[in-house]
Protein backbone atom coordinates (compact mmCIF):
# COMPACT_ATOMS: atom_id res chain seq x y z
CA UNK A 1 0.00 0.00 0.00
CA UNK A 2 1.30 3.24 -1.12
CA UNK A 3 2.35 5.35 1.64
CA UNK A 4 -0.05 8.52 1.21
CA UNK A 5 2.16 12.01 1.90
CA UNK A 6 -0.72 15.18 2.82
CA UNK A 7 -0.10 16.97 -0.08
CA UNK A 8 -3.60 19.27 0.35
CA UNK A 9 -2.86 22.60 0.21
CA UNK A 10 -6.63 23.57 -0.17
CA UNK A 11 -7.91 26.07 2.29
CA UNK A 12 -10.75 25.88 4.79
CA UNK A 13 -12.95 28.68 2.81
CA UNK A 14 -16.18 27.32 1.80
CA UNK A 15 -16.53 25.16 -1.08
CA UNK A 16 -18.66 27.06 -3.83
CA UNK A 17 -21.25 25.19 -5.35
CA UNK A 18 -23.61 21.94 -4.99
CA UNK A 19 -22.27 18.27 -4.60
CA UNK A 20 -21.45 16.27 -7.50
CA UNK A 21 -21.65 12.74 -7.59
CA UNK A 22 -17.93 12.48 -6.78
CA UNK A 23 -18.19 15.12 -4.01
CA UNK A 24 -21.07 13.27 -2.12
CA UNK A 25 -19.72 10.36 -2.48
CA UNK A 26 -16.68 11.31 -0.56
CA UNK A 27 -18.67 13.33 2.37
CA UNK A 28 -20.87 10.06 2.91
CA UNK A 29 -17.60 7.82 3.14
CA UNK A 30 -16.08 10.45 5.28
CA UNK A 31 -19.22 11.62 7.23
CA UNK A 32 -21.18 8.06 7.69
CA UNK A 33 -20.16 4.58 6.60
CA UNK A 34 -20.92 5.22 2.82
CA UNK A 35 -24.36 5.37 1.04
CA UNK A 36 -26.29 3.47 -0.68
CA UNK A 37 -27.21 4.39 -4.62
CA UNK A 38 -30.28 6.48 -3.70
CA UNK A 39 -29.14 8.41 -1.31
CA UNK A 40 -26.41 9.59 -3.35
CA UNK A 41 -28.19 10.24 -6.19
CA UNK A 42 -30.58 12.46 -3.73
CA UNK A 43 -27.49 14.77 -2.25
CA UNK A 44 -25.86 15.58 -6.25
CA UNK A 45 -27.04 19.03 -6.98
CA UNK A 46 -28.16 19.59 -3.46
CA UNK A 47 -26.17 22.97 -1.98
CA UNK A 48 -23.38 22.02 -0.24
CA UNK A 49 -23.50 24.33 2.68
CA UNK A 50 -27.53 24.17 3.00
CA UNK A 51 -26.73 19.58 3.13
CA UNK A 52 -24.14 19.61 5.13
CA UNK A 53 -25.83 21.77 7.94
CA UNK A 54 -29.22 18.98 7.45
CA UNK A 55 -27.08 16.39 7.73
CA UNK A 56 -25.26 17.93 11.47
CA UNK A 57 -28.79 18.68 12.34
CA UNK A 58 -30.08 15.32 11.74
CA UNK A 59 -27.06 13.79 13.93
CA UNK A 60 -28.18 16.84 16.91
CA UNK A 61 -31.62 15.56 16.98
CA UNK A 62 -31.33 12.00 16.63
CA UNK A 63 -32.31 9.82 19.58
CA UNK A 64 -30.11 7.28 21.78
CA UNK A 65 -30.92 3.42 21.29
CA UNK A 66 -33.86 2.74 23.63
CA UNK A 67 -33.06 2.25 27.20
CA UNK A 68 -32.93 -1.99 27.55
CA UNK A 69 -35.32 -3.22 30.34
CA UNK A 70 -31.78 -4.17 32.09
CA UNK A 71 -30.26 -0.93 31.74
CA UNK A 72 -30.04 -0.57 35.79
CA UNK A 73 -29.75 -4.09 36.36
CA UNK A 74 -27.14 -5.24 39.14
CA UNK A 75 -26.18 -9.13 39.38
CA UNK A 76 -29.52 -8.96 41.75
CA UNK A 77 -31.44 -8.91 39.12
CA UNK A 78 -29.76 -12.13 37.35
CA UNK A 79 -30.25 -15.33 37.57
CA UNK A 80 -28.61 -16.94 40.69
CA UNK A 81 -27.25 -20.24 38.42
CA UNK A 82 -24.24 -19.29 36.85
CA UNK A 83 -24.63 -20.95 33.94
CA UNK A 84 -27.89 -19.08 32.99
CA UNK A 85 -26.96 -15.89 34.57
CA UNK A 86 -23.66 -15.99 31.84
CA UNK A 87 -26.46 -16.81 29.20
CA UNK A 88 -28.39 -14.27 29.87
CA UNK A 89 -25.85 -11.69 29.99
CA UNK A 90 -24.37 -13.38 26.69
CA UNK A 91 -27.84 -12.46 25.24
CA UNK A 92 -27.62 -8.89 26.37
CA UNK A 93 -24.65 -8.40 25.08
CA UNK A 94 -25.67 -9.84 21.50
CA UNK A 95 -28.70 -7.10 21.75
CA UNK A 96 -26.80 -4.11 22.61
CA UNK A 97 -23.92 -4.32 20.28
CA UNK A 98 -26.57 -5.52 17.25
CA UNK A 99 -28.58 -2.86 17.93
CA UNK A 100 -25.47 -0.54 17.96
CA UNK A 101 -23.70 -1.28 14.82
CA UNK A 102 -27.13 -1.77 12.92
CA UNK A 103 -27.12 2.22 13.37
CA UNK A 104 -24.01 2.35 11.46
CA UNK A 105 -25.77 1.60 8.94
CA UNK A 106 -28.49 4.48 8.82
CA UNK A 107 -27.30 7.09 11.42
CA UNK A 108 -24.44 8.58 9.58
CA UNK A 109 -22.78 11.80 11.27
CA UNK A 110 -23.98 10.80 14.74
CA UNK A 111 -22.73 7.18 15.02
CA UNK A 112 -19.86 7.59 12.98
CA UNK A 113 -18.51 9.98 15.83
CA UNK A 114 -19.85 7.97 18.69
CA UNK A 115 -17.74 5.18 17.23
CA UNK A 116 -14.77 7.78 16.92
CA UNK A 117 -15.13 8.76 20.34
CA UNK A 118 -15.62 5.29 21.48
CA UNK A 119 -11.80 5.08 20.30
CA UNK A 120 -10.91 8.35 22.27
CA UNK A 121 -12.69 8.19 25.65
CA UNK A 122 -12.02 5.00 25.80
CA UNK A 123 -13.14 1.86 28.09
CA UNK A 124 -13.00 -2.02 27.60
CA UNK A 125 -16.16 -4.13 28.40
CA UNK A 126 -14.05 -6.97 29.72
CA UNK A 127 -12.59 -4.54 32.35
CA UNK A 128 -16.03 -4.13 33.92
CA UNK A 129 -18.23 -6.82 32.61
CA UNK A 130 -21.33 -5.18 32.76
CA UNK A 131 -24.19 -4.73 30.66
CA UNK A 132 -25.92 -2.28 32.16
CA UNK A 133 -22.70 -0.09 32.77
CA UNK A 134 -22.20 -0.73 28.54
CA UNK A 135 -25.20 0.69 27.68
CA UNK A 136 -25.09 4.30 29.69
CA UNK A 137 -21.08 4.14 28.31
CA UNK A 138 -22.91 4.24 24.80
CA UNK A 139 -25.81 6.02 25.93
CA UNK A 140 -23.19 9.35 26.66
CA UNK A 141 -21.57 8.28 23.78
CA UNK A 142 -24.54 8.86 21.45
CA UNK A 143 -26.04 12.36 22.80
CA UNK A 144 -22.46 13.70 23.41
CA UNK A 145 -20.77 12.94 20.16
CA UNK A 146 -22.19 16.51 18.28
CA UNK A 147 -22.60 18.53 21.50
CA UNK A 148 -20.15 20.47 23.98
CA UNK A 149 -17.00 18.40 24.55
CA UNK A 150 -16.23 20.05 28.16
CA UNK A 151 -19.53 18.37 29.30
CA UNK A 152 -18.89 15.45 27.64
CA UNK A 153 -15.78 14.85 29.69
CA UNK A 154 -17.05 15.94 32.22
CA UNK A 155 -19.96 13.05 31.92
CA UNK A 156 -17.89 10.40 30.41
CA UNK A 157 -15.54 10.69 33.61
CA UNK A 158 -18.51 10.01 35.58
CA UNK A 159 -19.96 6.81 33.72
CA UNK A 160 -19.02 3.60 35.73
CA UNK A 161 -17.54 2.00 32.86
CA UNK A 162 -15.10 5.14 32.96
CA UNK A 163 -14.67 4.69 36.85
CA UNK A 164 -13.58 0.91 37.07
CA UNK A 165 -11.79 1.06 33.29
CA UNK A 166 -9.47 3.59 34.72
CA UNK A 167 -9.67 3.20 38.67
CA UNK A 168 -11.73 6.30 39.40
CA UNK A 169 -13.42 3.63 41.51
CA UNK A 170 -10.60 3.06 43.73
CA UNK A 171 -9.52 6.40 44.16
CA UNK A 172 -9.79 7.00 47.86
CA UNK A 173 -9.19 10.17 49.62
CA UNK A 174 -6.06 8.52 52.11
CA UNK A 175 -5.29 6.37 49.14
CA UNK A 176 -5.25 8.52 45.50
CA UNK A 177 -5.34 6.51 42.34
CA UNK A 178 -3.20 8.42 39.88
CA UNK A 179 -4.85 6.44 36.30
CA UNK A 180 -7.75 8.40 35.58
CA UNK A 181 -6.24 11.92 36.17
CA UNK A 182 -3.19 10.49 33.79
CA UNK A 183 -5.24 9.85 31.13
CA UNK A 184 -7.88 12.78 31.47
CA UNK A 185 -4.88 14.86 30.26
CA UNK A 186 -2.71 12.71 28.66
CA UNK A 187 -4.95 10.86 26.23
CA UNK A 188 -8.41 12.61 26.44
CA UNK A 189 -7.54 16.36 26.31
CA UNK A 190 -4.19 17.34 25.99
CA UNK A 191 -2.34 15.03 24.50
CA UNK A 192 1.18 13.28 26.11
CA UNK A 193 3.45 16.07 27.88
CA UNK A 194 1.23 18.85 26.65
CA UNK A 195 0.58 21.55 29.66
CA UNK A 196 0.70 19.24 32.46
CA UNK A 197 3.27 18.32 34.80
CA UNK A 198 3.48 15.13 37.09
CA UNK A 199 2.70 17.23 40.25
CA UNK A 200 -0.66 18.15 38.27
CA UNK A 201 -1.76 14.56 38.00
CA UNK A 202 -1.29 13.96 41.60
CA UNK A 203 -3.21 17.18 42.60
CA UNK A 204 -5.93 16.07 40.04
CA UNK A 205 -6.07 12.37 41.44
CA UNK A 206 -7.02 13.90 44.97
CA UNK A 207 -9.53 16.42 43.75
CA UNK A 208 -11.15 13.16 41.58
CA UNK A 209 -11.36 11.34 45.32
CA UNK A 210 -14.54 9.85 46.41
CA UNK A 211 -16.20 8.20 43.66
CA UNK A 212 -15.53 5.24 45.37
CA UNK A 213 -19.03 3.49 45.93
CA UNK A 214 -20.31 0.28 44.54
CA UNK A 215 -22.72 -0.86 46.22
CA UNK A 216 -23.24 -4.45 47.63
CA UNK A 217 -24.93 -6.61 44.48
CA UNK A 218 -22.73 -5.44 41.90
CA UNK A 219 -22.91 -4.11 38.60
CA UNK A 220 -24.24 -1.08 40.53
CA UNK A 221 -23.44 2.19 39.22
CA UNK A 222 -21.20 3.93 41.11
CA UNK A 223 -21.59 7.06 43.37
CA UNK A 224 -19.96 9.57 45.36
CA UNK A 225 -18.75 9.20 48.74
CA UNK A 226 -18.47 12.34 50.77
CA UNK A 227 -16.20 10.80 53.77
CA UNK A 228 -13.54 9.53 50.86
CA UNK A 229 -13.07 12.53 49.36
CA UNK A 230 -9.81 14.68 49.58
CA UNK A 231 -11.65 17.96 50.51
CA UNK A 232 -8.23 19.76 51.19
CA UNK A 233 -6.31 22.74 49.12
CA UNK A 234 -4.70 21.34 45.47
CA UNK A 235 -2.93 23.04 43.28
CA UNK A 236 -3.42 22.63 39.40
CA UNK A 237 -2.68 23.96 36.75
CA UNK A 238 -1.14 26.70 37.91
CA UNK A 239 -4.21 27.36 40.13
CA UNK A 240 -5.11 26.78 44.02
CA UNK A 241 -8.54 25.98 45.36
CA UNK A 242 -10.24 23.30 46.96
CA UNK A 243 -11.04 21.81 43.95
CA UNK A 244 -13.69 18.93 43.29
CA UNK A 245 -14.77 16.84 40.27
CA UNK A 246 -16.43 19.57 38.32
CA UNK A 247 -13.50 22.08 39.43
CA UNK A 248 -10.96 19.83 38.00
CA UNK A 249 -12.97 20.02 34.53
CA UNK A 250 -13.65 23.92 34.71
CA UNK A 251 -10.09 24.72 35.80
CA UNK A 252 -8.91 22.72 32.70
CA UNK A 253 -11.06 24.09 30.02
CA UNK A 254 -10.00 27.29 31.43
CA UNK A 255 -6.57 27.26 31.98
CA UNK A 256 -5.17 25.02 28.65
CA UNK A 257 -8.29 25.83 25.97
CA UNK A 258 -5.32 26.49 23.34
CA UNK A 259 -4.20 23.08 24.11
CA UNK A 260 -7.23 20.93 24.30
CA UNK A 261 -8.77 22.82 20.85
CA UNK A 262 -5.06 21.53 19.09
CA UNK A 263 -5.48 18.54 20.39
CA UNK A 264 -8.90 17.27 19.84
CA UNK A 265 -9.21 19.59 16.25
CA UNK A 266 -5.75 17.83 15.39
CA UNK A 267 -7.72 14.04 15.99
CA UNK A 268 -10.52 14.72 14.04
CA UNK A 269 -8.66 16.36 10.82
CA UNK A 270 -6.56 13.20 10.96
CA UNK A 271 -9.93 11.13 11.49
CA UNK A 272 -11.64 13.02 8.63
CA UNK A 273 -9.25 14.74 6.40
CA UNK A 274 -5.99 12.64 6.29
CA UNK A 275 -3.96 10.83 8.55
CA UNK A 276 -0.70 12.83 8.25
CA UNK A 277 -0.52 15.75 9.49
CA UNK A 278 2.50 15.94 11.33
CA UNK A 279 5.24 15.88 8.59
CA UNK A 280 6.93 18.92 8.98
CA UNK A 281 8.09 19.59 5.20
CA UNK A 282 4.84 18.57 3.59
CA UNK A 283 2.22 19.40 5.94
CA UNK A 284 2.42 23.02 7.04
CA UNK A 285 -0.71 23.47 5.88
CA UNK A 286 -2.34 20.66 7.48
CA UNK A 287 -1.34 22.43 10.74
CA UNK A 288 -2.86 25.95 9.73
CA UNK A 289 -6.19 24.39 8.79
CA UNK A 290 -6.17 22.46 12.23
CA UNK A 291 -5.01 26.39 13.74
CA UNK A 292 -8.47 27.50 12.44
CA UNK A 293 -10.81 24.74 13.90
CA UNK A 294 -9.06 24.95 16.55
CA UNK A 295 -9.75 28.66 16.86
CA UNK A 296 -13.46 27.77 15.74
CA UNK A 297 -13.44 25.42 19.03
CA UNK A 298 -12.69 28.22 21.37
CA UNK A 299 -14.75 30.46 19.83
CA UNK A 300 -18.30 28.19 19.90
CA UNK A 301 -17.11 27.29 23.73
CA UNK A 302 -16.04 23.85 22.60
CA UNK A 303 -19.10 23.22 20.61
CA UNK A 304 -17.74 20.10 18.31
CA UNK A 305 -20.68 21.54 15.84
CA UNK A 306 -19.04 24.75 14.29
CA UNK A 307 -15.73 22.83 13.82
CA UNK A 308 -17.59 19.91 11.37
CA UNK A 309 -19.41 22.30 9.76
CA UNK A 310 -16.72 24.61 8.90
CA UNK A 311 -14.29 21.42 8.26
CA UNK A 312 -17.37 19.68 6.15
CA UNK A 313 -18.13 22.70 4.04
CA UNK A 314 -14.71 23.70 2.85
CA UNK A 315 -12.32 23.19 -0.33
CA UNK A 316 -9.99 21.91 2.30
CA UNK A 317 -12.37 18.37 2.45
CA UNK A 318 -12.90 18.25 -0.79
CA UNK A 319 -9.76 18.72 -2.53
CA UNK A 320 -8.56 15.67 -4.40
CA UNK A 321 -5.61 15.34 -2.58
CA UNK A 322 -8.56 13.84 0.38
CA UNK A 323 -9.98 11.83 -1.49
CA UNK A 324 -9.08 7.75 -0.94
CA UNK A 325 -5.59 8.24 1.30
CA UNK A 326 -7.26 6.72 4.63
CA UNK A 327 -7.18 2.61 5.21
CA UNK A 328 -10.79 1.36 5.67
CA UNK A 329 -11.11 0.01 9.44
CA UNK A 330 -12.82 -3.58 9.76
CA UNK A 331 -15.69 -1.95 10.11
CA UNK A 332 -15.84 0.08 7.41
CA UNK A 333 -14.96 -2.72 5.11
CA UNK A 334 -17.95 -4.24 5.50
CA UNK A 335 -20.56 -1.95 6.62
CA UNK A 336 -19.57 0.58 3.54
CA UNK A 337 -19.75 -2.28 1.19
CA UNK A 338 -23.35 -2.96 2.72
CA UNK A 339 -24.48 0.48 2.23
CA UNK A 340 -23.03 0.86 -1.35
CA UNK A 341 -24.31 -1.97 -2.49
CA UNK A 342 -27.74 -2.78 -0.83
CA UNK A 343 -26.62 -6.37 -0.57
CA UNK A 344 -28.83 -8.17 1.51
CA UNK A 345 -28.73 -11.80 3.24
CA UNK A 346 -31.29 -13.92 4.85
CA UNK A 347 -31.29 -12.46 8.40
CA UNK A 348 -30.28 -8.75 9.17
CA UNK A 349 -29.42 -10.23 12.57
CA UNK A 350 -26.89 -12.99 11.86
CA UNK A 351 -25.19 -10.79 8.99
CA UNK A 352 -24.75 -7.69 11.75
CA UNK A 353 -23.17 -10.56 13.86
CA UNK A 354 -20.95 -12.21 11.16
CA UNK A 355 -19.94 -8.47 10.46
CA UNK A 356 -18.99 -8.03 14.44
CA UNK A 357 -17.03 -11.62 15.10
CA UNK A 358 -15.22 -10.81 11.42
CA UNK A 359 -13.91 -7.04 12.50
CA UNK A 360 -13.29 -9.02 16.05
CA UNK A 361 -10.49 -11.37 14.24
CA UNK A 362 -9.18 -8.75 12.44
CA UNK A 363 -8.28 -6.66 15.58
CA UNK A 364 -11.29 -4.33 15.99
CA UNK A 365 -13.33 -5.97 18.38
CA UNK A 366 -16.02 -3.51 19.37
CA UNK A 367 -16.11 -2.63 23.35
CA UNK A 368 -12.30 -3.57 23.33
CA UNK A 369 -9.99 -1.83 22.20
CA UNK A 370 -6.39 -3.28 23.02
CA UNK A 371 -5.61 -0.66 25.00
CA UNK A 372 -6.76 2.84 26.43
CA UNK A 373 -5.43 4.43 23.29
CA UNK A 374 -8.25 2.63 21.48
CA UNK A 375 -7.34 1.07 17.97
CA UNK A 376 -4.13 2.43 16.18
CA UNK A 377 -6.12 3.04 12.72
CA UNK A 378 -5.44 3.88 9.17
CA UNK A 379 -1.40 1.90 8.48
CA UNK A 380 -2.17 -0.62 11.67
CA UNK A 381 -5.00 -2.63 9.60
CA UNK A 382 -2.28 -3.38 6.58
CA UNK A 383 -0.21 -6.33 7.14
CA UNK A 384 0.62 -9.44 5.88
CA UNK A 385 -2.14 -11.04 8.73
CA UNK A 386 -4.60 -8.88 8.68
CA UNK A 387 -4.53 -8.30 4.59
CA UNK A 388 -5.15 -11.79 3.79
CA UNK A 389 -8.28 -11.66 6.11
CA UNK A 390 -9.58 -8.86 4.94
CA UNK A 391 -9.35 -10.55 1.18
CA UNK A 392 -11.11 -13.63 2.36
CA UNK A 393 -13.58 -12.55 4.84
CA UNK A 394 -14.66 -9.70 2.24
CA UNK A 395 -15.34 -12.87 -0.35
CA UNK A 396 -17.09 -14.73 2.12
CA UNK A 397 -19.38 -11.96 2.76
CA UNK A 398 -19.91 -11.88 -1.15
CA UNK A 399 -20.80 -15.54 -1.11
CA UNK A 400 -22.80 -15.09 1.05
CA UNK A 401 -25.10 -12.11 -0.54
CA UNK A 402 -24.37 -14.33 -4.15
CA UNK A 403 -26.33 -17.76 -1.77
CA UNK A 404 -28.96 -15.47 -0.36
CA UNK A 405 -30.31 -14.21 -3.77
CA UNK A 406 -27.56 -13.60 -6.54
CA UNK A 407 -30.05 -11.31 -8.70
CA UNK A 408 -29.31 -8.26 -6.48
CA UNK A 409 -25.91 -8.42 -8.11
CA UNK A 410 -27.38 -7.84 -11.33
CA UNK A 411 -29.77 -5.13 -10.32
CA UNK A 412 -26.45 -3.28 -8.01
CA UNK A 413 -25.28 -3.30 -11.69
CA UNK A 414 -28.10 -1.53 -13.04
CA UNK A 415 -28.52 0.86 -10.17
CA UNK A 416 -25.17 2.19 -11.11
CA UNK A 417 -25.02 1.90 -14.65
CA UNK A 418 -26.16 5.15 -16.34
CA UNK A 419 -28.63 3.92 -19.42
CA UNK A 420 -28.85 0.26 -18.43
CA UNK A 421 -31.06 -1.17 -20.45
CA UNK A 422 -29.26 -0.30 -23.37
CA UNK A 423 -25.80 -0.18 -22.52
CA UNK A 424 -24.19 -2.56 -24.60
CA UNK A 425 -20.59 -2.02 -23.34
CA UNK A 426 -19.53 -4.32 -21.10
CA UNK A 427 -16.66 -1.83 -20.11
CA UNK A 428 -18.87 1.02 -19.10
CA UNK A 429 -20.29 -1.14 -16.64
CA UNK A 430 -17.27 -2.22 -15.79
CA UNK A 431 -16.42 1.60 -15.31
CA UNK A 432 -19.97 2.13 -13.67
CA UNK A 433 -19.34 -0.50 -10.65
CA UNK A 434 -15.45 0.70 -10.49
CA UNK A 435 -16.53 4.25 -9.74
CA UNK A 436 -19.50 2.97 -6.94
CA UNK A 437 -16.72 0.75 -4.93
CA UNK A 438 -13.41 2.51 -5.07
CA UNK A 439 -13.06 6.25 -4.49
CA UNK A 440 -10.20 7.23 -7.13
CA UNK A 441 -11.02 4.19 -9.28
CA UNK A 442 -7.99 1.59 -10.17
CA UNK A 443 -4.85 2.09 -11.02
CA UNK A 444 -4.88 2.37 -15.08
CA UNK A 445 -2.68 -0.50 -15.31
CA UNK A 446 -4.76 -2.50 -13.86
CA UNK A 447 -8.21 -1.29 -15.33
CA UNK A 448 -7.76 -3.48 -18.34
CA UNK A 449 -7.86 -6.42 -15.98
CA UNK A 450 -10.92 -5.49 -14.73
CA UNK A 451 -12.49 -5.23 -18.30
CA UNK A 452 -11.05 -8.77 -19.15
CA UNK A 453 -12.54 -10.23 -15.83
CA UNK A 454 -16.30 -8.62 -16.63
CA UNK A 455 -16.27 -9.57 -20.24
CA UNK A 456 -17.39 -12.84 -21.20
CA UNK A 457 -15.60 -14.63 -24.79
CA UNK A 458 -18.83 -16.16 -25.43
CA UNK A 459 -20.94 -12.93 -25.38
CA UNK A 460 -18.33 -10.66 -27.73
CA UNK A 461 -20.81 -11.20 -30.61
CA UNK A 462 -23.82 -9.30 -28.33
CA UNK A 463 -21.85 -6.59 -27.37
CA UNK A 464 -21.67 -3.17 -28.52
CA UNK A 465 -20.24 -2.56 -32.34
CA UNK A 466 -17.79 -2.78 -33.73
CA UNK A 467 -16.96 -6.34 -31.96
CA UNK A 468 -21.07 -7.14 -31.80
CA UNK A 469 -24.37 -6.71 -32.40
CA UNK A 470 -25.26 -4.13 -29.63
CA UNK A 471 -28.18 -6.74 -28.40
CA UNK A 472 -26.47 -7.60 -24.92
CA UNK A 473 -27.03 -5.42 -21.65
CA UNK A 474 -27.27 -5.91 -18.21
CA UNK A 475 -30.72 -8.11 -18.18
CA UNK A 476 -29.20 -10.36 -20.28
CA UNK A 477 -28.92 -13.95 -18.76
CA UNK A 478 -25.55 -14.52 -17.09
CA UNK A 479 -25.26 -10.74 -16.22
CA UNK A 480 -24.98 -11.19 -12.62
CA UNK A 481 -22.55 -13.75 -12.62
CA UNK A 482 -20.12 -11.62 -14.12
CA UNK A 483 -21.33 -8.74 -11.85
CA UNK A 484 -20.13 -10.68 -9.09
CA UNK A 485 -16.85 -12.27 -10.38
CA UNK A 486 -15.95 -8.66 -10.98
CA UNK A 487 -16.74 -7.50 -7.57
CA UNK A 488 -14.49 -10.51 -6.57
CA UNK A 489 -11.81 -9.17 -8.59
CA UNK A 490 -12.64 -5.38 -6.86
CA UNK A 491 -12.00 -6.51 -3.13
CA UNK A 492 -8.82 -7.63 -4.18
CA UNK A 493 -7.21 -4.20 -5.10
CA UNK A 494 -5.31 -2.03 -2.97
CA UNK A 495 -8.06 0.52 -4.16
CA UNK A 496 -11.08 -1.22 -2.07
CA UNK A 497 -8.82 -0.99 1.07
CA UNK A 498 -9.49 2.82 0.59
CA UNK A 499 -12.23 5.65 1.38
Amino acid sequence: MEYFVNCNSASLNPIAGSLDKQKAEHLYRRLGFSASVDTITNAVGQNVSAYVDNLIAEAISMPEIPEPSWANWTWADYPADEDARNALRAQHTIELRSQYVKGFMTNNLRDRLSFFWSNHLVTEMINHGCNSFQYHYINCLQRNAIGNFREFVRQMGLESAMLYYLDGVYNNGNNPNENYARELYELFTLGEGNGYTEEDIIETARALTGWVNRGDAGCTAVTFDETKYDSGEKTILGQTANFDYDGVIDNLFEQRSNEISWFICKKLYEFFVHPDSDDEENNGNAKQIIDQLALTFRSSDFEIAPVLAQLFKSEHFYDDEAVGVIIKSPFDIYINFVNETGFRSASEDDLIENIIQTCKLLGQEIYNPPGVEGWYRDRYWINTNFMIGRWLSSEMFLQLFWNYNSEQFRDFAISVTPNASTESNPDRVTDAILDKLLPKGIAADELQNAYDVFRDDALVQYYAPPEGDGTWNLYYPGAEVLVFQLMMHIIRQPEFQLK
